[in-house]
């Protein structure tokens, strides 16, 4: 049941990121279009396009996560036997959850103290909203590798037929 929660979830966010990519697209070609069409460059849209860059990289960052499209050591863990598969993929998804909850907690201390301070050339646009990406990703991320690390502990471990296991010799 929180398998599917989660999972619609991230397909939420996965068109999110894909609105975030079609704005983005718009406004660099629009950004474009001033500059060697029209001869009038606009003063706010490299800035704006760096902000969606950034919220299209984190949140298309948690649906990597989600999707396990991170890059990791498959070939390695792969030849492992299943218990010792299980604890690798343990201790990667601890790791992972410590440095998403730096990106969490720090992300929410970077947000609360900007507070009041808006972007460079576009005023009503608040820094706060702009680095908000960070502690909001950070909890998605949480909660997907909390998921994750409980379905580690709690699913049985299984031996796939026909599996080798790897004895560790160079000669294999």
């Amino acid at each position: 049941m929180i398998g599917r929660l989660l999972g619609r979830l991230v397909a939420l966010i996965e068109w999110w990121a894909v609105c975030l990519l079609v704005a983005l697209t718009a406004v660099v070609c629009l950004g474009v279009f001033f500059r060697y069409v029209l001869n009038a460059s606009l003063v706010w849209y490299d800035e704006f396009a760096s902000y969606l860059l950034v919220w299209l990289t984190f949140y298309g960052a948690v649906v990597a996560h989600y999707h396990q499209r991170h890059i990791n050591f498959d070939l390695l863990v792969e030849k492992l036997a299943p218990l010792a598969r299980r604890i690798a993929d343990l201790v990667a998804e601890l790791a992972v959850l410590g440095f998403q909850f730096v990106l969490f907690y720090y992300g929410w201390i970077l947000t609360e103290r900007l507070g009041d301070e808006t972007t460079i050339s576009l005023p009503w646009i608040r820094i706060t909203w702009v680095n908000s990406v960070m502690p909001i990703t950070g909890a998605l991320m949480l909660i997907v590798s909390v998921w994750r690390v409980i379905d580690l502990l709690s699913r049985p471990i299984k031996t796939r037929e026909g599996h080798v296991t790897w004895s560790g010799s160079s000669s294999e």
